[in-house]
């Protein structure tokens, strides 16, 4: 074989050897998670990696205290609020934040940073620090092997950010302003044309508002639609908070009739709850 042709048959199973390496699909040894979790009248989205124990320690040791740390592995953590959220008790603007976590053998800091690419104390810049918040760690009765962020005591204005790892959990009080905006879109709604009785019915009676005003709207939505029951429900409802037994009786009872005919029995029961709780 000519020189040449050597040099060229040797490139080509050398090219060959590395294409066929970079097909090679390897499991992360810290998979990624995306969670995604709607909140008020937005969301909160987390981007991480989850590594495990794998029978190392981990506070104090792999996550070492009183230094920063990425919260998670691989690249940085992010987190994303689709609107203008209270985290840990300040104020945040819609947006995407680093997340990073001092940890401490009793506290935490944690901080949303500017910085979406920090991975090693030696990349973080307090000077890019959004929030830093401190709050207590607590211990778990069982380890947990893979480390792990998520929400949880959802309401409709509030929630827990909460990271999970070993024995370790730390929560940080999310919040936010959703009674200013909805009744301003209810105030604007009922100045329409298209009015939203139900809606508006219903956030009066869930916030404890003018029940007087509540029964008048949820009477306004019967009117448009007499046959559902779900809305005969919510007048029962509001009655019964309002302390009219009677009227929510009645009202409880013309829910059961019209949920029969539509054979649902999930809100038949519902109403018979109403009623037995009179």
């Amino acid at each position: 074989m000519k020189p040449l042709f050597r040099y060229l048959a040797a490139g080509s199973l050398l090219l060959s050897a590395q294409l066929s390496f970079a097909q090679v699909k390897m499991p992360a040894p810290s998979p990624g998670q995306t969670i995604h979790q709607d909140f008020a009248l937005s969301f909160v989205e987390v981007n991480y990696s989850r590594p495990a124990m794998k029978g190392r320690t981990i506070m104090g040791d792999l996550v070492p205290y009183d230094k920063v740390w990425r919260t998670g592995a691989n690249n940085a953590t992010t987190i994303t609020f689709g609107d203008d959220i209270t985290f840990g008790g300040t104020e945040v603007k819609a947006g995407k934040y680093g997340l990073l976590t001092i940890p401490g053998k009793t506290e935490w800091t944690v901080i949303l940073t500017k910085s979406l690419d920090v991975t090693s104390p030696a990349a973080y810049k307090p000077e890019n620090d959004v929030v830093r918040v401190k709050v207590s760690s607590h211990a778990l009765a069982h380890p947990v092997e893979n480390f792990m962020i998520t929400f949880d005591d959802i309401t409709a204005s509030e929630a827990k950010l909460l990271l999970i790892w070993d024995k370790t959990v730390v929560a940080v009080p999310l919040k936010a302003d959703v009674d200013t905006k909805v009744m301003a879109q209810l105030d604007a709604a009922m100045k329409g044309d298209k009015k939203p009785y139900f809606q508006a019915a219903s956030y009066y009676y869930e916030t404890n508002r003018d029940l007087k005003q509540a029964l008048t709207w949820v009477d306004e939505a019967i009117k448009e639609n007499p046959t559902a029951f779900w809305i005969a429900t919510l007048k029962a409802r509001i009655q019964a908070k309002a302390g009219d037994k009677k009227g929510a009786k009645a009202s409880a009872e013309k829910a059961i009739e019209l949920a029969k005919t539509a054979k649902n029995d999930d809100y038949v029961a519902i109403n018979q709850k109403i009623i037995a709780s009179l």
